[in-house]
């Protein structure tokens, strides 16, 4: 359950994916989270009953009633990552209202982790703010940066700020797609800002689902691999997925 949206994943056995729902968290987090449930049962064409095992994770985590227990999106993402590729790893997950990057190490073993402030430049909301600016619809804001040929460079860290700035570019008569452009490297500069990239890195969160070349950009500032787990927005319900099949195998 994040700030933003709440994720339901449903795996098998053996960890495969049978199903996947998104559904925004709003003002009633226990009410988002039956909701992603029951439709993700729906999409998995499965009773209630026949799930042996639930998690939850996540900033709303203890509002999923439902849950046999609880642990950190921290774990949950790392471990979500690792189903993917192996350690070492660093993650970098991208919300709607904040980052984190996680290293994790050969064993899978947490080396290090890390917030960014509490500001929300550099995360979903804060392009959210942009293109409501810009009124432009969200889903076409990838395309847009990725056709841009050429960058316009936005200096402000502050969202407010950043709005301000985006304004007067259009002023200028800058066009939007080189703007948008921008607006990428901005939250990939807010990314980088946070700590050092090591190893194989893997991109997560709603931001790179809806906007995949943000990890190009990602890439071309680092010596490291960059990847994109196969379900990068609900790569921390896989992780609680698989540590509720775990609980399975103690039983």
């Amino acid at each position: 359950m994040g700030s933003v949206t709440t994720k339901a994943v449903v795996i098998d056995s053996e960890g495969g994916v049978l199903a996947a729902r998104v559904v925004y968290s709003a003002t009633d987090f226990g009410a988002a989270s039956e909701r992603a449930w029951a439709d993700c049962l729906a999409e998995a064409g499965i009773a209630k009953q026949e799930v042996a095992s639930v998690v939850s994770t996540g900033y709303g985590r203890n509002s999923v009633t439902f849950a046999s227990r609880t642990i950190t999106e921290i774990s949950c993402h790392g471990r979500g990552c690792l189903h993917f590729f192996s350690g070492p790893i660093t993650v970098i997950d991208i919300g709607g209202q904040d980052n984190k990057i996680i290293k994790l190490d050969a064993q899978g073993q947490r080396v290090s982790f890390k917030m960014n402030r509490k500001c929300a430049a550099g995360t979903g909301a804060f392009l959210e703010e942009m293109a409501l600016r810009l009124r432009l619809p969200l889903e076409e804001l990838d395309d847009l940066a990725r056709t841009a040929d050429g960058e316009v460079t936005l200096g402000s860290y502050c969202t407010v700020f950043s709005a301000t700035e985006v304004l007067e570019k259009i002023k200028q008569g800058h066009p939007v797609d080189r703007i948008v452009r921008g607006l990428f490297h901005s939250v990939v500069k807010r990314v980088l800002e946070m700590d050092i990239l090591t190893d194989r890195v893997v991109v997560t969160g709603g931001v790179i689902e809806h906007n995949p070349f943000l990890a190009e950009i990602i890439r071309r500032h680092t010596m490291c691999p960059v990847v994109i787990p196969p379900h990068p927005q609900v790569t921390g319900a896989i992780g609680a997925a698989l540590y509720a099949l775990d609980d399975l195998g103690r039983l």
